[in-house]
């Protein structure tokens, strides 16, 4: 009515991509690759059963309005399926209000690996090349990087992953900035998994490794611009480390509270994204991520190195974080090998963190 450009995805858009279902349907009649699984919406506990006997197990029960893994359940057999279908359908029921579930193949030793792109008015979109994911608890990101161990291994995937992340954006002519999430199993294969129709917490990474400023990107978009349509390929490595108000020793239980005091590192290679300040008070009603740390660097070597001077230098005090977390995740072997999957925090060594 007042004729205000709004910046980012429009509501059909965000409605197209933000019911799982809806997106994986959207994203086959594109020609991306999906996950075998339900057409749509699960109409019985039934037809699951019926459609996870024919994919085999194990299989994954999803909420479709879901997000931060609430609303999903693995799924072993059959004789485990009426509980994960109670428990799935409540639980997003209680949380988004719609208990509509979907089901899905369930990939083994997978990767997160997400693509980012940026699509303008006129239907032409671009990607940034990828960001990894993998290291997460409870389907909660802790850390993210670009770009990802994966692609050393499989030379030709950032390409097909790229194409067909572009590919989902323009089936659905995306305005803004995106995100294109998938699955890589070990043999290489990606499947689609969901699309954020937002800017990410881990952006920044993809900004240091393309120099690209993906905030100014979304409002040059919205202004009417049209984007070059060049795809990215990364010329650095970078990491974010996602520091939260959370207790690492305690199973990262939340810890709110006043910060007495605050030091953030600096120099060469080092970013740090965050609003609080000595003296700041963390209430314990909403997300618990405090600062992002980004550093850049020439090699992941250099890149854990170096975060690892950075995360020992980063002082908050008054409250427990997941910074000596972070610090011993940077000294784990399979970590600095890059040969790690969704699994990774199932066996990660938690003693010794305080």
């Amino acid at each position: 009515e007042y004729n205000i450009k709004f910046i980012g995805a429009s509501p059909d858009m965000i409605d197209k991509m933000g019911d799982k279902a809806t997106a994986k349907a959207t994203m086959k009649k594109a020609g991306v690759p999906t996950i075998p699984g339900s057409e749509g919406l699960l109409k019985s506990i039934e037809e699951g059963k019926k459609i996870a006997a024919k994919i085999k197990y194990p299989v994954i029960l999803k909420a479709t309005a879901g997000g931060g893994g609430r609303g999903m359940r693995i799924v072993k057999d059959e004789a485990g399926f009426e509980k994960a279908w109670n428990d799935a359908k409540q639980e997003s029921g209680a949380a988004f209000g719609n208990d509509g579930l979907y089901l899905e193949k369930f990939v083994e030793e997978p990767r997160h690996v997400e693509i980012q792109i940026v699509g303008d008015r006129r239907g032409k979109a671009c990607h940034l090349s990828e960001r990894d994911c993998s290291i997460q608890r409870r389907h909660q990101k802790l850390l993210e990087e670009t770009p990802s161990p994966v692609m050393d291994t499989f030379k030709k995937l950032r390409d097909k992953m790229g194409e067909a992340a572009v590919k989902a954006a323009e089936a659905i002519k995306y305005e803004g900035a995106g995100t294109v999430e998938f699955l890589v199993d070990k043999n290489g294969d990606f499947y689609f998994m969901e699309m954020n129709t937002r800017i990410q917490v881990e952006h920044p990474i993809t900004e240091e490794v393309t120099d690209y400023d993906l905030i100014k990107e979304q409002i040059k978009v919205a202004a009417g611009i049209t984007i070059s349509g060049k795809n990215y390929t990364p010329n650095l490595y970078a990491m974010e480390c996602r520091i939260n108000a959370e207790d690492p020793a305690n199973g990262f239980r939340p810890s709110p509270g006043k910060i007495t005091n605050l030091h953030m590192p600096g120099g060469h290679g080092v970013r740090i994204d965050s609003h609080v300040y000595a003296g700041y008070t963390i209430p314990p009603n909403y997300d618990s991520m405090i600062a992002k740390l980004i550093v850049s660097g020439q090699s992941r070597e250099e890149v854990i190195t170096r975060m690892k001077r950075a995360l020992s230098e980063f002082v908050i005090e008054g409250i427990k974080t997941t910074i000596p977390f972070h610090l011993k995740l940077m000294d784990d072997k399979k970590f600095q090998s890059g040969q790690f999957t969704t699994s990774f925090m199932e066996t990660f060594d938690m003693s010794g963190i305080e």
